[in-house]
C-alpha cells in the first residue's frame, strides 16, 4: 500500500428525493472510470487492490453505493417479505430502471465528468448496460461484468441463472444481529468464488465489517432492485466502446449471458476469465485493468 491507496471521505449527492453516497481512489487527473456494484452489495465489495490496478492503468476511479444499498437513500416498508416474494416481485415498484441509470449521472455531475467509463458487475453491469443507453452522451466507454443482457427480464432472465448458488443463500438463517449478519454476508464471498480461486475471507470479512451496516440482508430492498422496471432503448442500441467480461466458473450467471450481451452490441470485446466466479480475486486484477484501458487507448 502506498499513501495515494485511500478513499476520499464519503461524499453525498442527491438525485430527487434520493442521496448517493459515493467516494474517490487515490489520485486525481486520470481517465474517468465510475464503478457500479451489484444485487445489494455495497461498494466496499470493491477491492483496494484491484482499484490501485485501475489506477495504475490511468484511471481515475469513483465508486458509489446504488439506492437502496449501503449508506444511499433505503426505502422503508412495513411489510417483511421472504425471499420468495422478493423473487416473485415486490408491489407496487418504488422506482425504475431509468431512476438507477439517472442516480449514475448525478454522480458524474458532482464529481465533475462530463463522460466516464462505466464498469458495472452482477446486477451493477446491467444497471451500467442502461446507464449506455440512456445517456449515452455521458459514457465514454462500457465495461459489463458476470452481467446478463439488460433486454432480459421477468421469465426470460431466468435462462441465464445457475439457481445452485441461489437456493443455498435463500434458505440458509442466520441469526440477527452484527454476528448473523457477517456470516451472511461472508457465506455469499465465499459462494461466489470458484474452487479455482477461493474466496480470500480475511480480505472479505475486512470489507464486509467495512461496510457492516449494508449488508445483503434486506430482503425487501433487493426486490424493489430486481423489479425496478426499464422502459427505454433496447440493448443493441448501445453506441460505447464496450468490454463484457465473464468469470468462466461463474457460479451464479450462466456464460451465455455474457456471449449474448457481446452479440447484441455491434462491436463488443467478450473475455472469458478462466478459473473466475462472480467475484474479483486478486489473479484477475491485472487483466482485468488492461483489457478496461485497452477500451480507451489513444
Amino acid at each position: 500500500m502506498t499513501d495515494t491507496d485511500t478513499w476520499s471521505p464519503t461524499t453525498y449527492v442527491r438525485n430527487g428525493d434520493v442521496e448517493l453516497a459515493y467516494d474517490r481512489f487515490g489520485e486525481r487527473g486520470g481517465v474517468p472510470l465510475l464503478l457500479m456494484m451489484g444485487l445489494a452489495i455495497s461498494r466496499f465489495w470493491w477491492p483496494d487492490g484491484f482499484c490501485r490496478a485501475l489506477a495504475d492503468q490511468g484511471f481515475d476511479v469513483v465508486r458509489y453505493d446504488q439506492r437502496d444499498t449501503g449508506a444511499s437513500t433505503r426505502f422503508s416498508e412495513t411489510v417483511r417479505r421472504g425471499p420468495l416474494s422478493m423473487l416473485l416481485g415486490p408491489g407496487r415498484p418504488r422506482y425504475t430502471s431509468e431512476d438507477l441509470a439517472d442516480d449514475a449521472v448525478a454522480v458524474l455531475d458532482a464529481v465533475g465528468w462530463d463522460r466516464a467509463v462505466v464498469f458495472g458487475h452482477s446486477l451493477g453491469g446491467v444497471a451500467a448496460q442502461r446507464v449506455a443507453l440512456r445517456h449515452p452522451d455521458r459514457v465514454l466507454a462500457l465495461v459489463s461484468f458476470d452481467a446478463p443482457p439488460s433486454d432480459a427480464v421477468g421469465l426470460r432472465a431466468l435462462r441465464y441463472l445457475r439457481f445452485g448458488l441461489v437456493a443455498r443463500n435463500v434458505t440458509k438463517r442466520y441469526p440477527e444481529g452484527r454476528d448473523g449478519d457477517i456470516a451472511a454476508s461472508l457465506a455469499i464471498a465465499k459462494g461466489m468464488a470458484s474452487s479455482a480461486n477461493p474466496c480470500d475471507e480475511a480480505a472479505a470479512r475486512e470489507r464486509i465489517e467495512r461496510g457492516l451496516e449494508s449488508g445483503p440482508r434486506d430482503m425487501a430492498g433487493i426486490g424493489r432492485q430486481l423489479h425496478a422496471r426499464w422502459r427505454g432503448p433496447r440493448l443493441r442500441e448501445v453506441q460505447a466502446p464496450t468490454l463484457v467480461l465473464q468469470g468462466e466458473d461463474d457460479p451464479l450467471i450462466r456464460t451465455s449471458a455474457a456471449r449474448a450481451v457481446a452479440r447484441e452490441i455491434r462491436g463488443a470485446k467478450l473475455v472469458v476469465l478462466d478459473g473466475i466466479g462472480h467475484d474479483l480475486p486478486s489473479v484477475a486484477w491485472p487483466a482485468i485493468a488492461e483489457q478496461t484501458r485497452g477500451l480507451v487507448a489513444a
